[in-house]
C-alpha cells in the first residue's frame, strides 16, 4: 500500500470530495458510511461496522500493547439558509474546498484516516484503532457511545475536530434542563389566578445571575442560558403553566449531577435534566502527546464547544485541521493545504510516541 504523504494527501482530498457529495445528516449517514467502508477495504483493511459507525485496527494488533484511538465523525448538520453554493457539490475555488462538512469534520476524518494508514505500516509501541463515528452533531446514542463497548481498552484518544491543529486539552460539557412553573388560570381582566410566567421569571433571573464558585483556568465559569420559553393560550387568560429550557455548559470542576443538585436547591420550578451523560473533560498537561505538541509550538487551550470527547471515559485531546468558526456556517470550507499540514503534524506527533 502507498504510504507516502504526498500520495495519501491527494487520496484524502478525493475522499473528502466524495463525502461532501454524499449527504450525511445526523442519523442519515448510511450512504457515506458505505463509501468510507468501501474505501477502507480498497486500502487493505476490513472495516467493522455497527450501525453507521466504522472502525479498523492496525495490522498485527497486539493485545499486550496499549491502544490509541483516532476518531472523527461522518455526520453533518443541516445546511443553513445562507449558502451561495450547492452544499453537496464539492467546489475548489481560491485555494478553498467548499462543501457541507468539509471543515466539520470531514477534513479531520480524512486526515486521521490516512495518518492511520501511514502509522500502521510502521512499527509502533502501541496499537491503533481508527473510528469513523456517526450522530456526533446530535450527541446521539447510536454513535460513539454505541461502539465503545465493542473496542479494546483505549489508553488515549484523538478526537478530530477543527482546532487549527492546536490541542484542546479541556472541553465544556452540556446539560439541557426542562423547567416548568405552575400557576392557576383566571381571567386577565380580573384579579384572579396565579400567573405562571411571573413565577418562572424569578427562576429565570436566578439562572441569569447565579455564579458557581469554582472557575476553571482553561474553561472559565459554568455558563447557564435560558434559550426557550413557552406559556399561555390566549391574551385574556392568565397562564397556569410556563415552561422554559436552560442550556448549561459545565466546566471540569463539576459533574452534571453536582450542578443539577445545586440548581434544584435554588429554584422553585420543576427542573428536569434531559441527560447527565455529556460531562466536561480534561487531560493532564503532562500527557506525552500534549508535551510533544507544546515542544513544536502548538498551544493547548480549553474548548467551549462539545464533541464526542464527553462520551469517552479515557484521556483525549481534541485536535484537527480547520477553524471552529467555520463550522455550521454558510459556504463552509477547508483549505486543502490544512489537510496536508494536519497529516504531517499528526504523524510527527504520533510516530514513535510512548504513552
Amino acid at each position: 500500500m502507498i504510504t507516502d504523504i504526498d500520495s495519501l494527501y491527494y487520496s484524502a482530498i478525493d475522499l473528502l470530495k466524495e463525502m461532501i457529495a454524499t449527504p450525511s445528516l445526523s442519523r442519515e449517514e448510511q450512504h457515506v458510511a458505505d463509501k468510507i467502508a468501501t474505501y477502507m477495504a480498497k486500502m487493505g483493511y476490513e472495516p467493522n461496522r455497527k450501525g453507521n459507525n466504522l472502525w479498523i485496527k492496525s495490522k498485527g494488533f497486539d493485545e499486550s500493547k496499549l491502544t490509541i484511538l483516532l476518531n472523527s465523525h461522518i455526520d453533518t448538520v443541516k445546511p443553513v439558509a445562507g449558502w451561495q453554493r450547492d452544499p453537496f457539490a464539492p467546489l475548489e475555488e481560491d485555494d478553498k474546498l467548499y462543501g457541507l462538512g468539509s471543515n466539520d469534520a470531514g477534513a479531520s476524518l480524512v486526515s486521521l484516516l490516512h495518518v492511520f494508514f501511514i502509522l500502521s505500516e510502521r512499527k509502533q509501541d502501541y496499537n491503533l484503532i481508527f473510528l469513523a463515528s456517526c450522530e456526533e452533531e446530535v450527541s446521539g446514542k447510536g454513535g460513539v457511545e454505541l461502539v465503545l463497548p465493542d473496542l479494546p481498552a483505549i489508553e488515549f484518544g484523538i478526537v478530530g475536530e477543527p482546532t487549527g491543529m492546536n490541542p484542546a486539552i479541556a472541553e465544556k460539557g452540556l446539560m439541557v434542563l426542562d423547567c416548568t412553573s405552575h400557576g392557576k388560570s383566571g381571567h386577565a381582566a380580573r384579579n384572579e389566578g396565579e400567573n405562571a410566567i411571573y413565577k418562572a421569571m424569578k427562576d429565570i433571573e436566578w439562572f441569569r445571575t447565579f455564579r458557581f464558585p469554582k472557575e476553571s483556568d482553561l474553561l472559565g465559569a459554568v455558563k447557564m442560558t435560558v434559550t426557550v420559553i413557552e406559556a399561555g393560550t390566549q391574551h385574556n387568560v392568565v397562564p397556569d403553566k410556563c415552561t422554559f429550557a436552560v442550556d448549561v455548559r459545565s466546566n471540569e470542576l463539576y459533574s452534571n449531577e453536582e450542578l443539577f443538585e445545586i440548581i434544584d436547591k435554588h429554584t422553585l420550578s420543576e427542573v428536569s435534566p434531559r441527560s447527565f451523560r455529556l460531562n466536561s473533560s480534561r487531560i493532564a498537561l503532562e500527557n506525552p502527546f500534549v508535551q510533544r505538541a507544546i515542544m513544536i509550538g502548538k498551544e493547548p487551550y480549553g474548548s467551549p464547544t462539545l464533541s464526542d470527547q464527553s462520551l469517552m471515559p479515557f484521556p483525549t485531546v481534541k485536535m484537527g485541521p480547520g477553524d471552529s468558526a467555520r463550522s455550521h456556517t454558510a459556504d463552509e470550507y477547508i483549505r486543502p493545504e490544512e489537510i496536508r499540514e494536519a497529516i504531517e503534524l499528526y504523524v510527527k506527533l504520533l510516530d514513535g510516541l510512548r504513552i
